[in-house]
């Protein structure tokens, strides 16, 4: 087995391993930046040190050969594994991008938009920054129909929400998932223009913004009729992810689904004893619907 390198003109200089004594103690200072540059570059050190050791041992595993059993020889050896780990590390789907999600995650970060190019060459950076990525470019509707589409669509939405709301993504996109039936069945406007309403949210008194009349599906005494009802309308699906965040966030009749955040089983139980839907098997669909996005993000 034969393991191609590229040649040092090819390699960015940029695309140092932190065992370097300078790139080390930069990436100690970005790091205290907290910011999306700084989280991915540390996603790929951890994912060049990884692939490293992996090489290192396929490589005694199974290219051991004798002609360069000397110190000089292992220094080259691994010199090359570590270039080779480094060109390796960073690219669209790989393991980078999901430390990178987790760490965003726990340090409470910015949003690390993982989106990239569909064809890179080595060296160029796979992954833009936030700042690179303008409001202009958020999903803009209508969201593909079915789980996966659905939710890979929407997910830098949602999670980017969360991190201002607290409300965990994976329960954001379950529940606009299960009212819109992964898609299938938006709410629209009268003209058939899309309303961004994802979470069923009705116009009440109180709202002032653009309304969608629909008809609907309402549980009366546990029985099913048709109605005609007001929905709230938006401009993109971020408002509406929003407007939900505000509504759970800032009405007192869901400060108990706010407080189990920790369990999908449990926020949606919450949710249906506040009166979110009126539909007695609520909780039981809307779990299942959180447990299915968790399963699409994973």
């Amino acid at each position: 087995m034969a393991l191609s390198l590229p040649s040092s003109s090819s390699i960015d200089t940029s695309n140092a391993l932190a065992v370097d004594t300078r790139s080390l103690n930069r990436l100690k200072l970005d790091a205290g930046s907290n910011s999306p540059e700084a989280t991915r570059e540390a996603a790929k050190q951890f994912e060049s040190l990884f692939m490293r050791e992996m090489i290192k041992s396929m490589r005694e595993a199974t290219m051991k050969s004798g002609l360069l059993d000397s110190a000089q020889g292992d220094l080259g050896t691994d010199l090359l594994d570590q270039q080779l780990s480094v060109q390796m590390s960073g690219k669209p789907g790989g393991l980078s991008e999901a430390i990178a999600r987790q760490l965003s995650q726990l340090m409470g970060g910015g949003e690390v938009n993982l989106s990239t190019p569909s064809t890179l060459s080595l060296g160029q950076s796979t992954t833009r920054s936030a700042a690179a990525a303008p409001a202009a470019t958020a999903p803009a509707g209508p969201v593909p129909k079915g789980r996966d589409g659905f939710v890979q669509h929407l997910s830098a939405t949602a999670e980017r929400v969360s991190q201002a709301s607290g409300i965990p993504a994976s329960f954001m996109l379950g529940q606009a998932g299960h009212e819109t039936g992964w898609g299938k069945s938006e709410i629209k406007n009268a003209d058939g223009s899309n309303s961004f309403n994802l979470f069923g949210i009705k116009a009440g008194k109180g709202w002032t913004g653009k309304v969608a009349e629909v008809t609907t599906t309402e549980y009366v005494d546990g029985v099913p009729r048709k109605m005609v009802a007001k929905f709230r309308a938006y401009d993109s699906y971020e408002d509406s992810f929003r407007d939900y965040a505000r509504l759970i966030n800032n009405n007192p009749r869901y400060e108990q689904a706010r407080a189990k955040t920790h369990s999908a089983v449990a926020y949606a139980a919450e949710l249906q004893k506040a009166g979110y839907a009126t539909d007695p098997q609520y909780a039981r669909k809307l779990g299942g619907a959180i447990q299915s996005a968790l399963r699409a993000m994973a």
